[in-house]
């Protein structure tokens, strides 16, 4: 498929009726695995590819170059629409938030998402006029280049647990006419339930963090339309790793093994990815 027609089957996703889910690969090897299970787009993540590379997630880790050059090559490692955690734009500026997607969809990305997190810890949410604009300034790039936008508010992964103001900041994104809107962290069912009501545009929750988690099913009859995974997949396979080496240097065995996948079954998914 052309970027263009991953963009509208992307879109089709978030337009029929009920939940999907969108899994999170972090390097090309793990989005052929999540191709090959049958998922039907993929988003990227920067945490889990900075953990992959030996660096902290968040902007003073990774670079914009370091992101779209790995978000380039999960687009090549498979036939599904690919949407990028483009974290804050990579920049203060909405100039820098609009010049982001605009690369971001040169490589093939079917979407992407912006977030109101500042990246410092001292002042870590962007006052809410210049978040407005900054997604303003994205929509306008990702109309121009067909590219799916997602708005992301950030409050709660930063120590601001204000609903109210989430849901301020989520109703302004959708109407400066962001494609999808998400608040990480949200505390409750009954919380996420609330933004879903509250929002003209499909919503965005992510599974795999710490605390209470729910069924596709209920998360659908909250509201919700897509459901990523964030960093939890490769938290998931470092905690294997871990695990096994652990094992092995503190008991000396190695049964670790018996939960591993073949290397045959290994070789498979690589095989069945797009080349």
């Amino acid at each position: 498929m052309t970027r263009e027609e991953k963009y509208r089957a992307f879109r089709a996703l978030h337009e029929r009726p009920g939940a999907f889910v969108v899994p999170n690969p972090w390097n090309a090897g793990t989005a052929r695995i999540l191709t090959a299970l049958g998922f039907e787009a993929l988003a990227t993540t920067s945490a889990g590819y900075a953990f992959s590379m030996g660096l902290r997630d968040g902007a003073a880790g990774l670079t914009r170059d370091d992101i779209l050059e790995n978000a380039k090559s999960i687009v090549e490692a498979t036939h599904l629409p690919v949407s990028a955690d483009l974290e804050d734009g990579y920049g203060r500026s909405p100039e820098t938030c609009a010049a982001t997607i605009r690369l971001a969809a040169d490589i093939g990305l079917a979407g992407g998402s912006i977030e109101d997190a500042t990246g410092d810890p001292q002042d870590p949410i962007y006052e809410f006029e210049l978040a407005v604009e900054r997604v303003e300034a994205a929509v306008e790039a990702a109309q121009d280049c067909q590219f799916l936008l997602t708005a992301r508010a950030e409050n709660f992964l930063h120590g601001r647990p204000n609903l109210a103001d989430t849901i301020r900041r989520l109703k302004a994104f959708a109407e400066a006419g962001a494609d999808v809107v998400y608040a990480p962290g949200l505390p409750s069912l009954e919380a996420i339930r609330e933004v879903c009501a509250s929002v003209s545009r499909p919503v965005n929750v992510v599974m795999g963090l710490k605390g209470a988690t729910y069924s596709v099913e209920e998360l659908a009859a909250a509201g919700v339309k897509r459901i990523s995974v964030g960093g939890s997949f490769a938290r998931a396979a470092l905690g294997g790793f871990v695990r096994a080496a652990r094992e092995v240097k503190e008991k000396g065995t190695f049964t670790y093994a018996a939960e591993a996948i073949s290397h045959a079954e290994a070789t498979g998914y690589m095989a069945s990815g797009k080349r």
